[in-house]
Order: structure tokens, then sequence, then C-alpha cells
């Protein structure tokens, strides 16, 4: 017997209305706006705008044209294939070790997701420590063993900011794909060791084509989380400090709105993101298919 909210469609209007007003104020209405502004002259955080630029384009012009915009491009784009690489690499490696094991297997996914659940901000000012030049906890094993301290936040910065932000969030992939990993039969790994496959030819022929899906839903999410990445490389390169080389999109446009008060610029690096976004989120879809088995 079919159930009567089916029957009746008041109470699915009701529930869903809400929630469609509540996404049209506090996402697409902010959004259109965003890009509204992106075309005028606004100086200063809550003016209003004076105008339209002249030309109306102006803005995205400078994009190209702005140093500073062209390394926080190249930076989350390094960033970009990185959490794809080590991130969902990384978090596949471990999930699939974690499933070969029959004690211990709770502690392991407890280790793994800790980072996740640890704020930005603790988390950037640990790697701080870690790579402080006097006193550093890296430097301190270095001069352990006869070599002289390095300044990694100088000379490796790309580096010290990729390696926390991919760590803090292996985590999260792992928790992904060691579900998708719980929802193989054991049936079919059981036929699969009586023809004769095991060990590496169980992951490549059984495990791997089976997780594709999954697969591609962490890698569309890590790629479009990459865009986005703002809190921890803010903490650790404040207002792109030490060094003016570890810009990325997210805290460039942090910087250029609420340091410099350039809201139209600004709002031009934030449509800018959103366009970059959509386009890898789609091109990743169109790229990684998704296959029915």
């Amino acid at each position: 017997m079919e159930s009567m909210i089916y029957k009746k469609k008041g109470p699915l209007f009701l529930f869903l209305v809400p929630a469609f007003v509540f996404i049209i104020v506090y996402l697409f209405y902010p959004f259109i706006v965003n890009i509204i502004n992106s075309f005028s002259v606004i100086q200063g955080l809550g003016n209003l705008p004076a105008g339209v630029n002249a030309p109306w384009y102006q803005n995205y012009v400078r994009l190209f044209q702005d140093q500073k915009f062209k390394t926080a491009l190249v930076n989350t784009l390094w960033m970009l294939a990185g959490t794809v690489v080590f991130q969902v690499g990384l978090a596949l490696l471990l999930s699939l070790m974690v499933d070969n094991i029959r004690k211990g297997a709770q502690f392991y996914r407890t280790v793994y997701f800790f980072p996740i659940v640890i704020s930005a901000a603790a988390l950037g000012l640990l790697f701080n420590m870690m790579f402080m030049m006097q006193g550093g906890m890296i430097n301190q094993v270095l001069a352990g063993l006869g070599t002289k301290a390095v300044n990694w936040k100088e000379k490796f910065s790309i580096q010290t900011m990729l390696i926390p932000v991919m760590w803090q969030y292996v985590g999260f992939y792992f928790v992904i794909i060691v579900t998708g990993l719980n929802n193989i039969s054991e049936d079919i790994y059981e036929a699969a060791k009586i023809d004769g496959a095991d060990g590496i030819k169980r992951v490549r022929y059984i495990t791997l084509p089976l997780l594709f899906n999954v697969l591609c839903t962490c890698v569309t999410l890590s790629v479009t989380g990459a865009l986005k990445v703002f809190d921890l490389p803010w903490i650790m390169f404040p207002n792109g400090m030490p060094v003016d080389s570890t810009w990325l999109t997210g805290t460039y446009m942090y910087y250029s709105t609420f340091n410099l008060g350039d809201v139209d610029y600004g709002s031009a690096i934030a449509v800018f993101i959103v366009a970059l976004g959509v386009i890898i989120a789609r091109l990743a879809n169109t790229l990684l298919k998704e296959k029915d088995y």
C-alpha cells in the first residue's frame, strides 16, 4: 500500500519550500549580488557601489594582469593536483591496508580520521611550530643529526603549506573509501580466490573496478575542495607572509577584500573561483563517468 505522503503532495511542499527559500536568501542572492559587485566600483567594505567600472569588465582584465593573482592561481592548481594524487591516493592505500587486517581495524580508522576533527587554527599553529626556523621540531631533529637548520617557510614555502592541507583531509576520503570497501560482497572475493585471483590481482581486477564510482566521488570532492582552501594556509602564511609566493585564490580574495578594501576586485576573484570550480568539476565528471556494475 502506497504511503499517504506520496498521495498528498501538500506535506512535501510544506517541507521543501522553507529549505528552498533558505538557499535562495543565503546562497543564490549573495552570489548574484557578488557578480554585480564585480562590475561595480566599491572601495571599502560596507560601502555601496559608486557606479559601474569603465569599462565594465575592468576587474576581470585586471585578474590576468595581476602577478599575485597569477601566483595564487598556479599554487591553487598545484594544490588541486596534489589533493588528487596524495589525498585520494594515500586514502586509497590506507583503506586497502586497513581492509586487509582483522585485529585493530577500528583503531586505525579512528587514528586516520582524527585530523579532520581538529580545527584548522590548531593544525596551522601545530605545523608552524614544526617548521619554525628557531626551535622548530624538524630543525631540532636536524640539529641532533648534526645538520644545519633550514628556513622551511621561506625556502620550501609551497611545500610547507601543501603538506598540512593534504594531511588534514586524507582521513575524510579514507572513511568514504572504507565505506565503499565494506559494500563489496565477500562472495565476490571468495569466488575470485577459487579462480586463483589473490593479492595484487584481487585489488586490480575486483576492488578497484568496484570502487571506481566511489573514487570518482572522492576525486570530484577533492578537486572542488582544493579551490576553496583558505583557513589553514591563511593561519600559516597570513597576508602572504613571510614570502609573497604563497598566495592561493581563496587567501588572495580575502586579502583583497578585507585587508585592502578592494571589494569589487575581491568579488571578481570570487566569481572566477566559482566559474573555475564549475568547469573543473564538470571536466572531472566527464572524464570520470560513473559506471554501472
